[in-house]
């Protein structure tokens, strides 16, 4: 493991993996403590195609990430990451249409919770999903980053009728 250090528009971003197939992507004080422990050595030259493309979505240029990623979780979790890198650009989903497309209506927290546990923040797109009624929930990096995020994806004809 190795990580790497960024800057963003929504602050430092920790980069966390082999040097290319990517493990973590973490905000500075990010609400919850990363499973992985060792970061490993610092190297700020690792991650080339992440910097990449982290760089073009923030510059409005990137829709969808092409990435090699390893995030490390159980099965469930995995599946409900997965769930989470379909979700369009510029489009949300509550937990309970989530749970709906894994089979089980019923299991809106639990997708609640796995998605709480995303590693990979940004190009995992866990900012995408709201609560029933539209409104932001929780987010590991704060809702104002929550916020620029869903603001950065906004359709332009979709601002006058913004939520948030």
């Amino acid at each position: 493991m190795k990580h790497a250090v960024i800057a963003s528009p929504i602050g430092p971003l920790t980069l966390v993996g082999d040097g290319e197939a990517l493990a973590g992507l973490y905000f500075d004080g990010h609400l919850r403590t990363p499973r992985i422990t060792d970061l490993g050595p610092r190297d700020d030259d690792a991650f080339g195609t992440a910097k990449r493309q982290l760089g073009e979505y923030f510059a409005g240029a990137r829709r969808e990430f092409d990435l090699e990623l390893a995030p490390r979780g159980s099965a469930f979790e995995k599946q409900v990451w997965a769930l989470l890198t379909k979700i369009p650009y510029g489009e949300t989903r509550t937990y309970g249409q989530l749970a709906a497309e894994l089979g089980d209506p019923g299991a809106a927290q639990a997708v609640g919770n796995a998605n709480g546990w995303n590693p990979i923040s940004v190009v995992v797109p866990c900012h995408r999903v709201v609560g029933t009624g539209g409104g932001l929930t929780g987010y590991a990096g704060g809702l104002d980053r929550k916020r620029f995020l869903l603001s950065l994806e906004e359709p332009p004809a979709a601002e006058v009728g913004r939520l948030f």
